[in-house]
Parts: structure tokens; sequence; C-alpha cells
């Protein structure tokens, strides 16, 4: 059996593999041709921004592609090995396909891995550097994180937007801090120019206080706040959860999400990020029950078009979930977790319906 583990989990590899990097780099190839006027403009008469570009965007872009390709991998592997009459013997061999999901287990973890990786580690360290590129996609939405780009704290109920920071953030220009009541009400907002932090407090310079009720506004010329102001990270200012990695995203939520989103964004995201691990894994136990009903080559047509049909429903009820979670809808744990547990239970449930019969 080990024999025949290794030889499948090899051609499930290569083929994951050629198509996965053949995608990506196919993909990024035309989005480069696309924008290379935008990215040549970066450094003129430098071509080798165009390969950065294509590896700034590489994580991306691998990460998207990562599942889909699993999917693809074991549809071609199912289907050529049932083509040849080879899944006739592996069952005759005592293959079954729940001992078929253990053996691919390992392959299925290490891509698994490599997606979360992927997506929380390659992917924020590519961002600040996109942004600061502002190409395609990144030129659209206008990001550009920085010290003189908006920069939120949290301290306690209170919530505070300065215009621009240090690198630090000890020192604030245009400062608002929304002052908020046990139930987060606003009932005081203060105005500074300046802010400088100094022992532990904060000095406000030129300030005025606006107070709930219409009150008559107070205007002085500095004041002491004793907040103890959290920044967010200056490479996740923008508050883009997908960009952010995990430790991030925790931080944003112990902080409510300065203000920026609400905080069951970043918990979806948080919960999303967990369950990228077993993303490979889902796609495998979803195809090798399926091949059990073309044991001998007929129907390879009908096999692939279960596998993408499957794989199609569940990206699309995976996008659902998460606009739902970031909503507010559903639960943020249940938004991230409801495709992954509901297409495992069916996964489960064919491969039971074959053990036993």
């Amino acid at each position: 059996m080990k024999t025949i583990a290794w030889m499948l989990t090899r051609m499930i590899a290569s083929r994951f593999l050629a198509i996965l990097f053949g995608v990506t780099l196919f993909v990024l190839t035309l989005e480069a041709l696309t924008y290379s006027k935008d990215i040549l403009a970066l450094r003129p008469g430098d071509i080798s921004i165009l390969f950065e570009y294509i590896l700034a965007r590489a994580p991306r872009t691998l990460a998207t592609f990562l599942p889909i390709s699993m999917l693809l991998a074991m549809l071609l592997v199912l289907t050529e090995l049932s083509y040849r009459n080879e899944m006739t013997a592996l069952w005759a061999a005592g293959l079954s396909p729940l001992r078929l999901v253990i053996q691919l287990l390992p392959l299925a973890l290490l891509a698994g891995g490599i997606h979360f990786l992927l997506s929380d580690r390659a992917i924020p360290e590519a961002a600040p550097i996109l942004r600061e590129w502002a190409v395609g996609d990144y030129g659209g939405e206008k990001l550009k994180v920085g010290e003189k780009d908006p920069i939120w704290m949290r301290a306690g109920t209170d919530i505070l937007r300065a215009g621009s920071a240090n690198a630090d953030s000890t020192m604030l220009e245009n400062v608002i801090i929304f002052r908020r009541d046990a139930e987060g009400l606003l009932h005081e907002q203060i105005y500074a120019n300046h802010a400088i932090l100094e022992g532990g407090r904060w000095n406000l310079e030129k300030v005025i206080v606006y107070y709930r009720g219409n009150l008559t506004p107070n205007r002085l010329d500095t004041l002491i706040y004793s907040g103890a102001m959290k920044p967010a990270a200056a490479g996740a200012r923008s508050g883009a959860p997908e960009e952010m990695s995990l430790s991030d995203l925790g931080y944003f939520i112990e902080n409510s999400g300065f203000g920026i989103r609400p905080v069951w964004v970043y918990q979806t995201w948080w919960h999303k990020r967990v369950s990228l691990i077993f993303s490979a894994l889902l796609m495998i136990t979803l195809v090798i029950p399926l091949s059990s009903r073309f044991r001998r080559g007929g129907g390879l047509g009908m096999l692939f078009a279960a596998g993408v049909g499957l794989g199609f429903v569940y990206f699309v009820t995976d996008g659902i979930a998460m606009t739902m979670g970031e909503l507010g809808f559903v639960t943020p744990w249940l938004a991230a977790w409801m495709p992954v547990i509901g297409f495992g239970a069916l996964a489960v449930v064919l491969t039971m319906r074959v053990e036993t019969v």
C-alpha cells in the first residue's frame, strides 16, 4: 500500500504543481502586459520592474488558484487511472475511498499549509509594495499607506483618527477623538491640530471640544489626553482584512477594528484564514468517492463534470458565506466554516455510502 500511496501522491503532486504554476504564470503574464505602461512608468528604462511586479503579485494569484488546481489535479489523475482500468485494480487490491483519503492526507495538509502561509505571510508582505506602486487593482483603490496617511487608534471606548503620523505614531496631525459612553454613543468630539505623546500622555494643541446636546464648543490652546491609545499597525492601516496576517487580524479584533470596519469583518477573516489549512483536503475528499462509480473507464466525462460542478458550487457558496459574514448577517465562525463543514459532511456521506456498497 505504501508503494501505491507514493505513486498516487507523486502523480497528483506533479499535476497539481503544473496546473498551479501554469495558470499563475499565464494570469500574471496577461496582467503584466495589460498594465505594462503603468508598471514601466514606476522605473523608466528598467524592464526588471516587470519581473518584480510579477513576483509581488504571485502570492495572491497562487493562493487564489491553489484549491481549484488541487481539484483539477485529482480529476486528471482519477480519469487517467480509470481510462487505463487501473482504478479497478486498486479497488481489487483492497484500496477503499477512505483508505485513499488517509494515504493522501500528508499531501493535502502540505498543500493546505502552503495555502495558509501564502495568505498569512506572503500576501501581507507584498501588499505595502503593491499599494505604493498603485498599479491595477491597487491603483483603483488608491490605497497608499505611509506616514502621511490616516491612522486610527483606540483607547477603551474612545476612537482616534489622525490625518498623518510619524513612523512610530508618537506625533500626530489633524487629530479627531471620538469619545463614547459605555453604550457606544458619541458624547464628545475633540479636534486638535497636533498631538505629541510624552510620558504616556497625549499633549493636544489648538483644541476644539464639541459636546452632545448642542452645547457651546470649548476652545483650548492645549489639552492633556491620558487614554492609552493603541495604533493600527502601519502595514494594515487601510483595514483590508484579506491583506492582514493572523496576528494583525487578532490585534484589530482586540481593538474593535479601530473604528475602520465592524469587528465582525475581521473575525470572519480570522476564521477564514484558519480554515484555509483544510482547503486542499476538502477538494480531495469531494472527488475520490466519485471515482468509485467509474471503475472501468466509463463515463469519464461525467466524472470530470461532476467534480468540477461540486468545486464550482463550493467556491460560490464560500463567496456568499464570506459576504454574509462581512455584512453581519451570520456569526463570523459560521460564515467562514459553513462551506467547509457542509461540503466536508457531503464528502463523508459519499465516502461512507461507497464503503457500504
